[in-house]
């Protein structure tokens, strides 16, 4: 059978007309970008730098070789919430979703808010995926800039509320990628004045392992307010297993839109698995952030670095020439992320994932190298 030159044109044409099916919001969009990491020290992705001991990999290994590939997520699941839920000391009354990642509940939070003329309202420099899902979701994001070190802007964050009227406010404690935790009282003043107007509040956690606060005791005060963490930072980046927490009867109507069998049995596993170890993972949290501090105070003694207190996982410093120094210490071996790009307000900014302490000597090295 031979082929006309008019089959193959047609054939070739395909393509570009079914371009033409795609939304062009999503055709203009750029997607997610992951750095190639081969052969370097990766530093770029705020992930936990230690693997599991490996007494613990077997064992782990040995759960996961039993477990029942050829049927579908079943009852481990809601025995995953109800450890979870322990863990994080979840208020009575409240629900546990799961999620694939926090990426997959911020999808799902803006699908199940996507009511007509619906907005988001988020501080910037933030977490893209908020941006993004509700770009996707075809909501209205309104991001609203932090002050010049970093703070929320109560006065512009209030009015954007009054204004907007957001069905979810995004508040990241810490925030990513600056890596603070905001006053509380204002983030307390924000809280009410979503509340007032009858929005969401979501508190996203995912540093919570490093931080010196959680929003979990006073989330029961507010019945509006949603609290989200992950356990990739923990030190399941691989697994992708995110948890949102709230009062069941806003969990409850969120959970509607959740996939069927969303969490794959061996992420369940493996997250359980690590639940029952982690006392392993609390002391690599502590190691991690003994060496932020470590970090901190070497970036400190840097004339041409500016570094801002952190308590997460990484670290944001500003150097006089953030490409140069991100491609001097890519060619050192080392991959940092650079943020300069990103918001105006992070000029000449890179953001350092916290390492092992042999990773961090080569960073601080390469860095004191390259300035």
């Amino acid at each position: 059978m031979t082929t006309s030159s008019d089959d193959r044109s047609s054939s070739a044409r395909a393509p570009a007309r079914a371009l033409g099916r795609i939304r062009a919001d999503v055709q203009s969009m750029h997607a997610y970008a992951v750095q190639d990491s081969r052969g370097m020290i990766k530093l770029d992705a705020m992930e936990n730098p230690f693997s599991l001991p490996p007494e613990l990999q077997v064992e782990l290994g040995r759960r996961l070789g039993a477990v029942a590939l050829n049927r579908y997520p079943g009852p481990r699941g809601a025995e995953l919430q109800r450890a979870l839920a322990a863990h994080a000391h979840m208020p009575a009354g409240f629900s546990l979703m799961l999620g694939n990642g926090s990426d997959e509940l911020i999808s799902l939070l803006a699908m199940a808010c996507d009511l007509p003329g619906a907005a988001i309202v988020a501080p910037e420099p933030g977490f893209v995926m908020y941006a993004m899902s509700a770009q996707l979701q075809g909501l209205r994001f309104v991001g609203v800039p932090l002050t010049a070190n970093f703070e929320l802007d109560e006065a512009a964050m209030l009015q954007a509320i009054a204004r907007e009227k957001p069905a979810i406010l995004f508040l990241a404690y810490p925030n990513n990628p600056t890596a603070n935790l905001w006053d509380d009282a204002v983030i307390e003043r924000l809280v009410e004045a979503q509340g007032e107007q009858g929005g969401l509040v979501v508190i996203d956690e995912a540093y919570q392992p490093f931080a010196g606060r959680s929003y979990i005791d006073r989330v029961e005060r507010h019945g509006h307010v949603l609290l989200m963490r992950t356990l990739s930072k923990f030190g399941l980046a691989g697994v992708r297993l995110g948890y949102l927490m709230g009062p069941s009867a806003l969990v409850e109507q969120i959970d509607k839109v959740r996939p069927p069998y969303n969490i794959s049995v061996l992420n369940c596993e493996c997250a359980l698995f690590a639940l029952a170890h982690s006392e392993v993972f609390e002391q690599q949290a502590v190691a991690i952030r003994a060496e932020r501090a470590r970090i901190f105070e070497r970036l400190a003694s840097l004339p041409k670095a500016k570094a801002w207190p952190s308590d997460a996982n990484m670290i944001l410093v500003r150097v006089p020439d953030a490409a140069g120094t991100f491609e001097a210490l890519r060619a050192a071996g080392i991959l940092v992320k650079n943020v300069s790009k990103m918001h105006p307000l992070l000029a000449n900014c890179l953001r350092l994932t916290v390492g092992t302490a042999d990773e961090n000597d080569r960073l601080l090295a390469a860095l004191e190298t390259s300035l």
